[in-house]
């Protein structure tokens, strides 16, 4: 569990850094941030989504994910937890919902997550998790800086998901499979596309709904393999 409560720690203290820098700093500075955020967040997204195999295979499950999502509700799911945390911690901001959401699915949409939280469970090597800490930190502070508080609370998704995958580790090795990590990679990377598109304002694009498209990856890639 070492690797998630650095990761939980750093989210953190960047959204902290975030915030008060955030008060400080001009309206159009705070936009720019969060262009340069959103065009790096399609960067990496782009080049998640592009391996030299299983694209096709990324946006079969990407599509089937998308309307089991949709069926589901799953974002309104998210923004329920997002609104229920907003009321505990006597918030008024009124981007705290769309923070908490954006950030818990770019922290959590991934082969990072996968494979450091079992490397983590199993043979406590960290070492990818510290990495992952490192970025999320940095992205915190851009994040939080433009939505505030609600970056700081999904902190809590990534010690409840990652500390989950962690502690299952010797049951889930099986994940670290090359076919299952270029599956869930290209995947992600989709998703994390949407959300840069998302930052930068092109578009609203219900993220959300798009997380069943994970597993639906998994399971083709184990049942195909």
């Amino acid at each position: 569990m070492t690797g998630t409560l650095v990761n939980t720690g750093a989210i953190l203290a960047g959204s902290l850094i975030g915030m008060a820098a955030g008060k400080h700093l001009p309206e159009r500075l705070k936009t720019i941030a969060m262009q340069g955020l959103g065009l790096s967040v399609i960067l990496v997204g782009l080049r998640m989504a592009l391996p030299e195999q299983g694209s096709l295979a990324a946006i079969g499950c990407l599509l089937l994910g998308a309307l089991t999502g949709e069926l589901l509700r799953i974002e309104q799911g998210i923004e329920r937890i997002g609104s229920w945390l907003k009321r505990r911690a006597g918030s008024g901001s009124t981007s705290f919902v769309q923070g908490f959401a954006t950030a818990s699915i770019l922290y959590l949409t991934g082969a990072m997550v996968i494979v450091g939280s079992i490397q983590d469970g199993t043979v406590g090597d960290a070492s990818t998790l510290y990495i992952k800490s490192l970025l999320d930190g940095v992205a915190s502070v851009a994040l939080s800086s433009t939505f505030g508080i609600g970056v700081a609370f999904s902190a809590l998704s990534v010690l409840v998901v990652q500390g989950a995958i962690t502690l299952l580790a010797s049951h889930l090795y099986f994940l670290q499979e090359p076919l299952v990590l270029n599956a869930v990679t290209a995947t992600g990377g989709l998703m994390i596309l949407g959300i840069g598109i998302n930052l930068l304002g092109m578009a609203r694009i219900r993220i959300g709904n798009f997380l069943p498209a994970l597993p639906y990856a998994i399971i083709w890639a184990v049942f195909t393999g």
